[in-house]
């Protein structure tokens, strides 16, 4: 690329249904973005291993310039999917960081400590594993690719289990997941960084303080983000930190408060329900009324002003990243020549750190600081889940998948070096997916939805 200047089991109360919901539709989307994911791959690989290999290839490697007049971005159909589409996703990351520090998953140290502890464990164990292997060797630097765990793919395996997966293992799995997350943001901007350019990094900074001055003011409207946002990315695509930093940090400026509290919502709302059934005209029930548009029109601003747009942003973007942003990722990434050199290479000392740190480190990792954090009484172990099914969530957790693509990218030189780590990358997530999936799916099923 170049830059040109020219917990809880939430089945036995029914009151609790309408807090679940909304998680419940969560996992279910990204199950379905899972399997969309999935084909995405098999595509690559197929068309990467096809008669017409050479034109998969080309077609990445094609340039595409944006900008006007003296300022001009100029990169490859590869750099605009990891650099500049792949920031949405990390915007998105960075919004669900933010809800579940918030309100959510990791909201308070008892809920959080159980997730936060596993996620060290999945991180520190495969990291280090990898760094035995590969210590002095060319692909040292690769260390951070077997700490990451891929949401997407996880959530979609608990869902092929339908009703032996209790709600409150799904909650654990997706927290662990988040952690790790964040685990992965910290990696790649403090260790897998170019030299910096200080100015480029001043005038980002400045954009984000920006920002956070426009939050305080209780500026709320999406365009202006994405304005200073843009910015942003800009300032950080050139400053040395990798882009997709960008979008972690402006998510963490987005405002996350609502303008009327929930209780006044409800009473606003049945009053503007109450003025439009007044205004019906039992002779016309196929038009409304200039007094029913405007209570239509109230509702709608109250409904807006209910949801903050932290949870707005989340809501809109959330299908784009799943249903596009990572399926094309997986296309332009996932397609390795599986050639009998490639296939050999396996046994090289990439591709076997990148297996043991997914396959044993990551599953170890996990379920072994769990245990610890349950047994010394840091965190609990969650109501209605089993040690198996902690275990087996544990090997999901080696689905590395696309963040351990994104980061063989930044850490790896060498086309050789980064193939071998995309395919230990894929065999490992299909052997961490289907020895978690038997692990729960031997376990009992839910009986009246209680979750045990």
């Amino acid at each position: 690329m170049q830059f040109i200047r020219s917990f809880g089991s939430p089945s036995v109360e029914p009151r609790i249904d309408p807090m679940v919901r909304p998680f419940q539709r969560f996992t279910a989307q990204e199950a379905s973005a899972g399997i969309v994911l999935l084909a995405c791959t098999i595509v690559a690989l197929a068309w990467a291993n096809s008669p017409w290999s050479h034109s998969y290839h080309e077609l990445w490697e094609t340039h595409l310039k944006v900008g006007f007049a003296d300022y001009v971005l100029d990169g490859t159909l590869h750099f605009w999917i990891n650099d500049a589409l792949m920031a949405v996703f990390f915007f998105v990351v960075g919004l669900e960081i933010k809800r579940a520090v918030l309100v959510g998953e990791l909201a308070s140290p008892k809920r959080a400590a159980l997730p936060v502890v596993a996620a060290v464990g999945g991180m520190a164990i495969p990291a280090a594993l990898y760094t035995m292997l590969n210590a002095g060797q060319d692909g040292a630097q690769g260390w951070g690719i077997p700490m990451a765990t891929d949401i997407g793919f996880s959530l979609g395996v608990l869902a092929l289990l339908g009703s032996r997966v209790p709600i409150s293992l799904k909650v654990f799995l997706t927290a662990f997941a988040i952690a790790d997350d964040i685990g992965a943001v910290a990696v790649i901007a403090l260790f897998y960084t170019d030299e910096l350019v200080w100015a480029n990094l001043g005038v980002a900074v400045g954009f984000l303080a920006v920002l956070s001055a426009l939050n305080w003011l209780g500026v709320r409207h999406a365009v202006v983000y994405a304005v200073f946002g843009l910015g942003v990315w800009l300032a950080f695509l050139t400053s040395g930190i990798h882009a997709s930093i960008a979008g972690i940090l402006v998510a963490a400026t987005i405002p996350s408060s609502v303008r009327i509290d929930p209780r006044e919502f409800v009473d606003h709302g049945r009053a503007l329900l109450d003025r439009f059934e007044r205004s019906i005209d039992r002779g016309d029930t196929e038009h409304t009324t200039i007094a029913q548009r405007g209570a239509v029109e109230e509702l709608e601003q109250a409904c807006m002003d209910v949801e903050s747009p932290l949870q707005q942003l989340e809501h809109d973007l959330h299908s784009w990243v799943a249903f596009v942003v990572m399926p094309v990722f997986a296309l332009a990434n996932a397609g390795v020549t599986l050639d009998s050199g490639l296939l050999d290479a396996l046994s090289g000392r990439v591709a076997l750190g990148v297996l043991v740190g997914l396959v044993i480190g990551k599953q170890a990792g996990i379920f072994v600081f769990a245990w610890l954090a349950i047994r010394t009484g840091i965190a609990t172990k969650p109501l209605g889940v089993s040690w198996k099914q902690i275990y087996g969530a544990s090997w999901l957790g080696g689905i590395g998948f696309t963040m351990s693509i994104f980061i063989t990218g930044l850490a790896l030189d060498g086309e050789q070096l980064v193939a071998e780590s995309k395919l230990a990358i894929l065999i490992s997530s299909l052997i961490c997916g289907a020895v978690g999936w038997c692990i729960i799916r031997s376990g009992p099923r839910r009986t009246g939805g209680a979750g045990h």
